[in-house]
């Protein structure tokens, strides 16, 4: 994957094969996210440093390499090595441009020798109106330390000279009176969520008892179910939630009890003389609540992103789960990344935007007829 413009509608389904670039994009929108939270060099660092994001092959592939008349082998890179995300929304667009320090500036601007030298830097960056990045729609930007925005007056001013390479303009310059619109920006940015591969075993999180307290986002890694669920059901949408349990558990009922602040979850099943614990549930049940919970949040985010949710759910679940994505989604943007043949039938037939990756010489693109975008990235 070297260069891709995917299409996002209020509900859009990512698919391909395996090893097609599914998980790189999901990654991508996580990183963009972890942007706005300032953690973007630490999630890089995690998954490997810059290194591990450069395209593994060719600079150039020419004609007779794509057509098989000669092999595929390395050409000289002559650009500088750069990680470069974005974003355009119905009213702003930001990208960010990450490289790596210059090897002749050891002491980072302090003046010590540095030991980091292979965590990548923010290059620059940029805030605008519209559907593309020029001078007239640009309101915010950044090269090196330097970060300006636009008066009303249509004239840049300086707010920031001497920004840290390793801090982005999102964090450090959003201001409620020089910069609201990268401030209000910077905030839908953190309000995405992204919810990947909950832990189903015996010692998940969602299993364990805990002390619950209003939760009206269900956390990353299940952990506080029960309130999130008892949160649903106190200021939510309870008949919504209890439909699209009986829609995949017929006659099933969730409740909560709580001991001594304890909070702890209880399924009634027809047919069962006594309720079920979150320790008895199957993988695939204790999966789709934690799905459903994630999906009723009474404080719908402005982008939910699911990456695989069909993991571990029986056969009979895919559709009821695809029908609850797609209720979902009429209150929230949501993008479903999966291969899965059963829910990406089942999201085909409820008017989901299919985006398919498909992977050519090692090269991700996306199969899609939509509108071309004139991308245009910040300067250095």
């Amino acid at each position: 994957m070297r260069d891709i413009i995917v299409p996002l509608d209020r509900l859009t389904l990512i698919t391909g094969a395996n090893g097609s670039g599914k998980s790189n994009l999901y990654r991508a929108l996580g990183l963009l996210a972890d942007v706005a939270q300032g953690r973007a060099i630490a999630s890089l660092s995690a998954e490997g440093g810059l290194p591990s994001t450069i395209w593994a092959g060719p600079a150039r592939i020419s004609r007779r390499m794509k057509i098989g008349e000669v092999p595929i082998q390395g050409t000289a890179r002559s650009g500088p090595v750069s990680l470069r995300l974005g974003f355009i929304d119905d009213d702003y667009g930001y990208a960010i441009d990450l490289g790596l320090p210059p090897q002749e500036d050891e002491s980072m601007y302090t003046g010590i020798p540095s030991l980091f030298m292979r965590d990548p830097i923010v290059k620059a960056e940029a805030v605008w109106s519209g559907k593309r990045l020029g001078r007239t729609s640009a309101f915010a930007r950044r090269n090196g330390p330097l970060v300006q925005v636009r008066d009303r007056d249509g004239s840049w001013q300086a707010v920031m000279t001497d920004l840290a390479p390793f801090d982005s303009m999102m964090t450090h310059a959003a201001d409620p009176r020089q910069a609201a619109e990268l401030l209000a920006l910077r905030e839908r940015m953190r309000a995405w969520r992204f919810y990947d591969h909950f832990r189903t075993d015996r010692e998940a999180p969602a299993r364990q008892t805990r002390i619950g307290t209003r939760t009206p986002a269900l956390a990353a890694d299940g952990s506080d179910l029960a309130a999130a669920i008892q949160t649903i059901l106190e200021i939510g949408e309870r008949e919504a939630f209890d439909a699209a349990i009986d829609d995949a558990f017929p006659g099933s009922r969730v409740g909560i009890t709580e001991t001594d602040g304890l909070f702890s979850i209880e399924v009634r099943q027809h047919g069962l003389l006594r309720a079920l614990a979150a320790s008895e549930l199957s993988d695939g049940t204790l999966r789709y609540l934690l799905m459903t919970a994630a999906l009723f949040t009474p404080r719908p985010p402005p982008l939910l992103v699911l990456n695989e949710p069909e993991s571990s759910l029986h056969p009979d679940l895919i559709r009821p789960l695809a029908r609850l994505i797609a209720k979902r989604s009429e209150s929230t943007q949501i993008v479903v990344v999966t291969h899965a043949p059963r829910l990406v039938a089942a999201l085909d037939s409820s008017g989901a935007l299919r985006v398919e990756l498909v992977k050519k010489l090692g090269e991700t693109s996306a199969e899609h007829d939509a509108e071309a975008i004139n991308w245009t990235w910040p300067k250095r």
